[in-house]
């Protein structure tokens, strides 16, 4: 099931503002980018680089994940660990608000989002 049209108005709002504070400058978006998706209740802030085999592919590697739930109105969240599997945020494991996910993922107080 995925997030309703109204809240995913919101939604896309909010991440665009806090991806444009976080992505690099214009110039060195070729090399590096960040950017966002929704899956699902799911959202998924991912960084984009270019393949090292071929420079004209572009690799997406997930940064941080957020999932709502809807019957307790919260947000879980989580991180990827180097096994490629996402794990809870033990930190802080659920947030009111997806403004709060945004504040924790650019915090990066433990160093698990962006290493």
């Amino acid at each position: 099931m995925s997030l309703d049209a109204l809240k995913t108005i919101d939604i896309i709002e909010l991440m665009e503002n806090f991806i444009d504070k976080i992505r690099p400058d214009e110039d060195m978006r070729n090399q590096l980018d960040i950017s966002y998706k929704i899956e699902g209740q799911s959202i998924l802030i991912i960084e984009i680089r270019p393949f090292f085999k071929d420079p004209n592919q572009k690799i997406e590697s997930p940064i941080a994940k957020t999932t709502f739930i809807k019957a307790k109105n919260q947000w879980k969240v989580f991180w990827m660990r180097g096994n490629l599997k996402w794990y809870s945020y033990e930190p802080k494991p659920i947030v009111r608000t997806l403004k709060e996910f945004t504040e924790l993922v650019k915090k990066d107080e433990y160093h698990c989002f962006w290493g």
